[in-house]
């Protein structure tokens, strides 16, 4: 059957076909970690009880149709003054728009802005951002972040490219990173965005930011930073995107919502209209009703982030022992977000049965099987399959789980010639 040309160039997500794998294995006994998929085990991470006794309280009391196009108001405004309250950044309601989930408000900023042929800039490693340029027939501009900058952009590889860019597309904490922006590399940033914006004449489209902050209120010791709060003349350019699904292990529940421009969301919210992608009524009131008590969020955020920690810190410190012992890996210190970013640098190597390891799947696929450990390689966010770094993601393993997996990914590695 015939399709279209942008469905037949389509590639699927890489990290679903290695969570495949991991679920055919384990299917068949294998005891695997696996630190694949960006979610949450529900027995693990639970959602915050008070929020489920809200959604089950909404749905009792029929808030089953059609929600407002851009949310209901009362969310609105309980995130209006969430910003104002942990950011001190000052959003109306009617700057706020509401949907099913962060990757609705991204795929509709995409359209909102981008024509086809515009110019989108964007990091790697990063998620997603190399399929919305395709979806929106945008040209890629792909800025190979470094191990020295934490894989943050900078402002010196962004620069070169800012000429006619439509979107520079910028998330932190970072997925699949962990790590976040500090706020000299942020502000540089800004500035050069500034004064791109001051150079363009009259009618030319200018260049916005979407700054993708859903992991902003998962961070370890270290403040979230945004552009507008450091550069306030930035807020006609700047899109947010945030939500519930990662700060309260909330995934399924479908909530999320953007905030920016009202020239700029007023057009989201027709495109989410079309697509009709909106957050169901009921777990958006419960959501209003969750968030609009500060303590009780800030109690499960405590003993949640102090969850995610011990875990993130548990192969953290037992990457930094195996480099002491000779193993040729690293890990960069957890900030934010549920991920870690690991250094597994054995490309090349050969594995007890005699096969050579080409690239980082195959390295990946080698801990998968013989280790018990699945990770994703960089390779699955923009990056070439013969870079050693990889995305480990805690949300779906116990701190169990991580403690027996640290063995045997030492047996493993030292296996290899």
């Amino acid at each position: 059957m015939n399709v279209s040309v942008l469905a037949s160039a389509i590639i699927g997500s890489e990290i679903i076909k290695i969570g495949n794998e991991v679920n055919e294995l384990k299917s068949k006994g294998a005891e695997i970690a696996n630190l694949t998929i960006g979610d949450f085990n529900p027995a693990i991470f639970p959602i915050p009880e008070e929020l489920k006794t809200e959604i089950i309280a909404a749905y009792n009391d029929h808030q089953t149709n059609y929600p407002p196009a851009d949310g209901i108001l009362h969310l609105r405004e309980v995130v209006s003054d969430l910003l104002k309250d942990r950011f001190n950044l000052s959003y109306t309601p009617k700057e706020i728009l509401i949907s099913a989930g962060s990757r609705p408000l991204i795929y509709s900023t995409f359209l909102a802005l981008i024509d086809p042929g515009d110019k989108v800039i964007f990091p790697a490693p990063s998620w997603n951002n190399n399929h919305y340029c395709h979806l929106t027939s945008a040209v890629g501009i792909t800025i190979e972040s470094l191990e020295e900058n934490n894989f943050m952009p900078v402002a010196s590889q962004i620069k070169p490219h800012l000429k006619g860019a439509t979107l520079l597309a910028l998330c932190s904490p970072l997925n699949p990173t962990g790590t976040m922006f500090s706020e000299e590399q942020l502000a540089e940033i800004c500035d050069l965005v500034l004064e791109e914006n001051k150079s363009r004449p009259a009618g030319e489209k200018p260049l916005y930011i979407m700054y993708d902050q859903i992991y902003s209120l998962l961070t370890f010791g270290k403040e979230h930073i945004n552009p507008v709060s450091l550069r306030p003349a930035l807020k006609d350019y700047v899109i947010f995107i945030d939500g519930i699904s990662k700060c309260v292990a909330a995934t399924g529940v479908r909530v999320g919502w953007g905030f920016g421009p009202d020239a700029v969301m007023s057009k989201m919210k027709a495109i989410l209209g079309h697509m009709g992608a909106w957050a169901p009524r009921a777990e958006q009131v419960a959501v209003a009703k969750y968030f609009k008590n500060s303590k009780q969020v800030d109690e499960f955020l405590s003993r949640f982030k102090n969850q995610i920690q011990l875990s993130l810190n548990e192969i953290y410190n037992g990457f930094q022992n195996l480099k002491k012992e000779g193993f040729a890996v690293d890990a960069i210190e957890p900030m934010g977000a549920i991920y870690l970013t690991l250094k597994i640098d054995y490309i090349g190597k050969t594995t007890p049965d005699g096969d050579l390891l080409k690239d980082s799947a195959d390295v990946n696929f080698y801990l998968i099987k013989a280790a018990g450990a699945a990770l994703v390689p960089f390779s699955a966010f923009g990056n070439d399959d013969n870079m050693a770094w990889f995305r480990a993601s805690v949300g779906a393993c116990t701190l169990a789980d991580i403690k027996a997996m640290m063995p045997r990914i030492k047996m493993a590695l030292s296996q290899l010639k």
